[in-house]
């Protein structure tokens, strides 16, 4: 498996061997969020950067999961909709969302990695 990045809004991307782009939510997301009840997945076209491309509902709350790099929706994980609890059994393996195609690959490397990802987990939980 390659290396994670991570977003600000609790989404992860894994580079695929491919040069698709896979993402989902962290399982610090899917445990704020709790039992994850419904996922509405994007539709299979161009997002730009930040766009909502995705909802997912628990029993607590709603949640956009949002377009972390512009680019082209090429699959989404159609498990999800017989089985939403993948997002909170396997966060980052079964639980994916869907899979793009970046407009810019080098932004991925812009994005956080495991690190500053971790770091920001702390900030937000000592706020």
């Amino acid at each position: 498996m390659s290396e994670l990045r991570f977003t600000e809004d609790h989404e992860w991307l894994r580079v695929e061997a491919d040069g698709s782009v896979t993402v989902g939510i962290t399982a610090y997301a899917q445990n704020a969020l709790g039992d994850v009840v419904y996922v509405q997945l994007p539709e299979l076209q161009h997002y730009d950067k930040g766009a909502e491309a995705s909802t997912v509902e628990s029993v607590k709350a709603a949640s956009g999961v949002y377009m972390p790099l512009g680019g082209e929706v090429l699959a989404v994980n159609d498990a999800l909709n017989d089985s939403p609890e993948l997002v909170n059994e396997d966060p980052l393996g079964e639980g994916w969302f869907f899979r793009f195609k970046p407009a810019d690959m080098a932004e991925v490397g812009a994005l956080l990695d495991q690190d500053a990802y971790d770091r920001l987990i702390k900030a937000n939980d000592d706020a």
